[in-house]
């Protein structure tokens, strides 16, 4: 009886996370049928009005109250709605991904896309080394290994899927045609990174998501757990670590940026030190978003506050 007990409770959840692919599915479709300007406009104001009546805005307002002690609450709520409009853009985005991407070296400026750090781009890809790019949910940020691949540089870009596995099946597929080798964040991923790095290439990753078995760092002044994996990786390796995001603009247009390399800390016997660099990491993230607070994703749980709330 359990078992029979578990097997309907097990097909219900699949179908209800079909059910809710299919409508994500569906809804994308649609926009597609309109063009990209009003699609994305009509994503954000959506994503305004359904955002603030979800669970996940209580815990966008406290991460941001966190985040920001010193704003009043007309502030906070104004910086939420328009994150919520951001996450609305995001979504749209994926749509129009090929038609958003037009930068073109030889014409710089001229498209919805300019990119700083174009020396660097072609640095990477002309001398071939050992590398990594890291970056935070910031803006459009799969357009970094989009431009990347434009440019001839192609690296090995480490995502965690989305939890339904019919959308992770489609987001997998269709990032891989547009950005290259993908590696799924899982107990493996970092023997696929390793490897790539051994061969001379080059790894990207997102810093900014929760990690229950992380070092204790600080971000926004609140205590976080982060991955120490980049630090790990670039201290078995000693490769160059490259600092990257996009910025939205307004007009539905973005800057993609890559900075010099970081000078990664040592500790006094002159090893790279994990802990000191995942703080590092988070510096910078911070540094992005407090820039333009409105383009993160305030509605992860980064101080793991889901539960008190």
């Amino acid at each position: 009886m359990k078992q029979i007990i578990t097997r309907i409770v097990l097909a219900a959840r699949n179908l209800s996370q079909w059910l809710v692919a299919q409508f994500a599915f569906v809804s994308l479709t649609l926009l597609k049928l309109f063009p990209a300007d009003a699609a994305i406009n009509f994503a954000d104001r959506v994503m305004r009005w359904i955002g603030p009546k979800t669970r996940r805005h209580r815990l966008m307002l406290t991460n941001l109250q966190r985040a920001y002690p010193e704003k009043n609450a007309a502030e906070i709520e104004a910086i939420a709605l328009a994150s919520w409009g951001h996450m609305g853009r995001l979504a749209a985005e994926y749509v129009f991904l090929d038609e958003l991407f037009d930068f073109d070296p030889a014409k710089p400026g001229q498209g919805r896309v300019e990119v700083s750090g174009v020396d660097l781009f072609l640095e990477l890809r002309d001398n071939p080394r050992p590398f990594i790019v890291f970056t935070g949910h910031t803006a459009n940020f799969e357009l970094l290994p989009v431009a990347g691949a434009a440019f001839g540089l192609y690296v090995t870009v480490l995502f965690r899927p989305p939890n339904n596995p019919y959308i992770a099946e489609k987001v997998f597929a269709f990032r891989e045609r547009r950005m290259g080798k993908l590696v799924p964040s899982h107990a493996g991923s970092s023997f696929a990174l390793a490897r790539q790095l051994e061969q001379g290439g080059g790894v990207g990753v997102l810093v900014d998501q929760k990690f229950w078995k992380g070092v204790d760092t600080q971000f926004f002044g609140n205590p976080v757990k982060t991955n120490p994996l980049l630090g790990k990786l670039a201290r078995q390796f000693e490769c160059d670590v490259y600092p990257a995001r996009c910025i939205r603009l307004p007009g539905n247009r973005f800057r993609l940026e890559i900075e010099p390399k970081v000078a990664l800390p040592r500790n006094e016997r002159g090893q790279l030190d994990v802990a000191a660099t995942a703080q590092l990491l988070n510096d910078k993230v911070e540094t992005w978003v407090r820039e333009y607070p409105e383009q993160w994703l305030w509605y992860h749980d980064r101080w793991s506050i889901k539960n008190e709330i």
